[in-house]
């Protein structure tokens, strides 16, 4: 999927998990399939998961993740992984690497719970409560989504190129120029920051679980909201805005984080992970025909 990435199977990562967690040798180690683009994941016996970033990243980046994978596990009224350590590569493998807890339940997609309202209702409780964290001395870190929307005008401008013949980059282009306007509402509050639906687990249509939220931290009240664009239809959408209490500039700017994610998606992973690239067109497809967004 990305220029460089890095490979790993079964068995090396059996031996490096075997080194670096001893309690953890002779357990079985499988990959888990799934349309993730940041890490391999390999189960480890019953009840851990071992994470293989895709790119090299080092053992600083990943303890700052697993603070903050403590403290989202702690705010989250849904299940999260727990950190229980952090790996070392090697020449065969040159990054550092993570442990986590294992959940169970199934990878939502954009359609599997799409117009349930219980699904709409645990998702609204779940931005609710992650709101509800204190944001202490934690401040936007510029980062990715969460601060101004005209920061991602050049990425857009980009995505637009690129999705042509994907999308109706006309109607896209509009809806961006709209949206981007939108004022900020708020203060920032903490936030997952990725809630699309390859971090949440579903169960007979109920979240049960809460994954990646080693980014957890603050930014624009809005950026959570992307869960409604990309996981619920119209009606179902509503509800979480019901329980969110999202103002008209809020839930806009929600559709718009929503829209730019999503652009990302169509064109970049068209041919490498299809997976995302029909959430980014489904997404865009929301975004597009919703009236409360667009008018």
């Amino acid at each position: 999927m990305h220029d460089g990435q890095l490979v790993i199977e079964e068995e090396l990562a059996g031996e490096l998990i075997a080194r670096e967690f001893p309690r953890l040798a002779g357990l079985p180690v499988v990959a888990v399939p799934g349309a993730g683009t940041v890490n391999a994941i390999f189960r480890v016996g019953s009840d851990a998961v071992a994470r293989f970033p895709l790119a090299s990243v080092s053992a600083d980046e990943l303890a700052a993740e697993a603070v903050a994978l403590a403290d989202f596990a702690d705010a989250s009224p849904f299940p999260a992984p727990r950190p229980l350590g952090i790996g070392a590569g090697d020449q065969r493998y040159p990054s550092a690497w993570s442990m986590q807890t294992w959940l169970t339940g199934e990878i939502a997609d954009p359609f599997c719970a799409a117009g349930t309202e219980t699904f709409a209702r645990d998702l609204g409780a779940l931005v609710v409560a992650l709101r509800a964290a204190p944001v202490g001395s934690r401040v936007f870190d510029g980062r990715g989504r969460g601060g101004a929307l005209a920061d991602h005008d050049e990425w857009m401008a980009h995505c637009l190129k690129q999705s042509a013949g994907i999308v109706d980059a006309a109607r896209v282009s509009c809806a961006w120029s709209m949206l981007r306007e939108v004022p900020q509402v708020g203060e920032p509050v903490m936030s997952h920051r990725d809630l699309i639906p390859a971090n949440l687990l579903v169960a007979e249509g109920r979240l049960v679980g809460v994954l990646d939220g080693g980014s957890f931290g603050a930014a624009d009240r809005s950026l959570d909201l992307v869960c409604a664009w990309h996981l619920l239809e119209a009606e179902a959408r509503l509800v979480v805005r019901g329980i969110v209490g999202a103002s008209d500039d809020e839930w806009r700017r929600g559709a718009a984080w929503a829209l730019q994610q999503a652009m990302g998606l169509v064109w970049y992973y068209e041919r490498t992970n299809p997976v995302m690239a029909e959430l980014g067109r489904s997404t865009v497809t929301r975004v597009l025909a919703d009236q409360d967004v667009l008018g």
